[in-house]
């Protein structure tokens, strides 16, 4: 009995600690002006609670709270910003104190002068550094030759295999098509080196910043400094050598006729950018309109119909150009419509540079706002029926002028890769529907938050077409 007594007694004591723990933390952050919410617990406020039921967490603040409410996710006092409106405000003024303000880990990793980290004339040197890169021209006579041969390739003998983990094989197509567009010369060995410390680079930039031996930030801190000196290593070869190079590093090397001359580590923080801002995005996109395909014959009927009629028009071995991508209308509306639905990106984040006065309440300098989109995709009075799969409504509405278009982000932080994330999916999409058709197998189930993915694998089985 006596031990029961002081198991309870214990069991109260820790219950009285976390309820006056909660209450602390909830007063430190009730100043004046603030907008309702809860802060959860010290240091780790509520990202638990975020990362584990994301998007039902949201909607259950927004139900509590409104649309504009504070929490404390991902290791900073943050606002949440739900509104369409409120939403391109943010975005489009960085000049009144709202600059990217992405989480610790994330800078940490992806470098100091990385574009997400820096503003002002730092920004405008590496976003024009990146532009210059990916131009028109760029696109025309550099980029899109090596995206076409790497997807003819890359796409070849998938009707051979038992059966494709399409998740496993984006993946690897997205970060490959972006490294050798960086640096064409590397050997296999090279790229070997580069895609494993690249993966654990990734999964440390959504991490706890928590440098101990172990933890995904510590890994990713050293995978980062492991590409250094890979990186280091190449741009020294390359200065030896005294060759001219086409590919993107040599163009950021390149000192004669360049508008944008960076510093070594400039250079690297740019490449990681270029690797990392393009990999998720371009490689669940292409996964994800592969299944909703799949889950809708007449959009892929649609789409196989547009893509052989470029076919008809061109040699066997004839590549894609500029104006093949441009006409891609439906493909464009399927990419569109694949990241609207699967919610690719949920969201960006800035960061006050002082205090402001923001829809009606007063935002501490440091605070972050997290401009959330995801339930922008799915808000009736913006689409109709917001959850079936409907490429068609970007074809007969001009959706993509909208004010509430923020599947790229927007501002000055528009996504400079747009254009070229666009044309690697639709090479992906061309080869694939052209050379194949496919049936699921497994049925694994998909993950929606934090990330998209297939935690066991999207498997198919592909056929020749």
């Amino acid at each position: 009995m006596g031990i029961m007594m002081m198991m309870f007694g214990f069991l109260l004591i820790i219950v009285c600690i976390c309820s006056a723990l909660l209450r602390w933390n909830q007063m430190r952050y009730s100043k004046i002006g603030l907008p309702p919410g809860t802060m959860g617990w010290p240091i780790f406020g509520e990202t638990t609670e975020f990362l584990k039921q994301g998007p039902d967490f949201m909607k259950n603040q927004r139900l509590r709270y409104g649309s504009f409410f504070k929490s404390h996710i991902l290791g900073c006092p943050t606002i949440v910003s739900m509104d369409a409106e409120l939403n391109r405000y943010i975005l489009m003024n960085e000049s009144k104190g709202l600059v990217a303000g992405y989480p610790q880990s994330m800078l940490d990793i992806l470098g100091t002068c990385n574009i997400a980290a820096v503003h002002g004339p730092s920004h405008r040197l590496m976003r024009g550094s990146l532009l210059s890169l990916i131009s028109p021209a760029m696109m025309k006579d550099h980029l899109l030759p090596k995206i076409d041969d790497f997807m003819r390739s890359y796409l070849c003998g998938w009707d051979e295999l038992e059966t494709v983990d399409i998740q496993e094989k984006t993946k690897h197509m997205a970060f490959l098509s972006s490294l050798l567009q960086i640096a064409e010369t590397l050997k296999k060995p090279e790229v070997e080196e580069y895609r494993t410390e690249f993966f654990k680079l990734v999964v440390g930039t959504l991490s706890v910043p928590i440098d101990l031996p172990g933890t995904n930030y510590r890994c990713g801190i050293q995978a980062r400094n492991n590409i250094d000196k890979l990186l280091t290593e190449l741009m020294q070869e390359r200065r030896d050598s005294g060759e001219t190079f086409t590919d993107m590093l040599g163009y950021l090397m390149k000192k004669e006729d360049n508008r944008y001359l960076l510093t070594d580590k400039e250079i690297r923080d740019q490449v990681v950018t270029i690797l990392y801002s393009g990999y998720e995005t371009v490689s669940t996109t292409s996964m994800m309109a592969l299944k909703y395909l799949h889950d809708h014959p007449k959009a892929l009927e649609e789409l196989r119909r547009e893509h052989l009629a470029i076919r008809d028009r061109k040699g066997p071995d004839e590549p894609l150009n500029l104006d093949d991508i441009k006409s891609m209308k439906f493909t464009r509306a399927v990419i569109f419509e694949t990241s609207r639905l699967a919610t690719i990106v949920n969201g960006v984040l800035r960061k006050t540079t002082h205090d402001l006065e923001l829809n009606g309440f007063l935002i501490p300098k440091g605070w972050r706002i997290y401009v959330y989109t995801r339930e922008i995709n799915y808000d009736t009075s913006l689409y109709d029926d917001p959850m079936i799969f409907n490429p068609w409504r970007w074809m007969e509405k001009n959706l993509e002028s909208k004010s509430y278009f923020l599947l790229f982000g927007g501002g000055a932080r528009l996504c400079p890769g747009k254009e070229l994330g666009i044309s690697e999916v639709s090479s992906f999409l061309h080869y694939f529907v052209t050379r194949y058709k496919w049936e699921e197998k497994g049925g694994e189930k998909l993950m929606v938050f934090p990330r998209v993915s297939a935690p066991k694998g999207y498997h198919l089985k592909v056929s020749p077409y």
